[in-house]
């Protein structure tokens, strides 16, 4: 229920950030949009943002056109590294094989300078 709660209010920071921050406009205008999603490997908690200038959307389950996807063990190993999403948390989770990576790791790097706008 956490995972969920943390999934949907990031939309909302999001959504947010995209009419406040003129800096995270320019970051997503110069990327021209990216698509992503985070999800437990069982699925059984799974959201997408849909991200581009003109606007962001988020629904739930993961589509399979997505850029990036970030899929965790379980749920506690979501919260956990989504606390404090630093590159080493994320680094640390793929050696240890909790936290895997589904797409290109130049599109996390662009999530994470956007994410830093928030």
């Amino acid at each position: 229920m956490k995972l969920r709660l943390m999934l949907w209010l990031l939309a909302f920071l999001l959504k947010r950030a995209l009419r406040r921050k003129a800096r995270f406009r320019e970051l997503l205008t110069e990327m021209r949009g990216l698509d992503w999603g985070i999800a437990t490997e069982d699925l059984a908690i799974a959201r997408h943002y849909r991200m581009s200038p003109r606007g962001i959307q988020s629904g739930r389950g993961l589509p399979v056109d997505l850029d990036l996807e970030l899929r965790f063990e379980d749920e506690a190993t979501a919260l956990q590294v989504l606390r404090k999403p630093t590159q080493q948390a994320f680094l640390d989770g793929m050696m240890a094989g909790t936290v895997r990576l589904v797409g290109d790791s130049a599109d996390l790097q662009k999530l994470q300078k956007l994410l830093r706008h928030l």
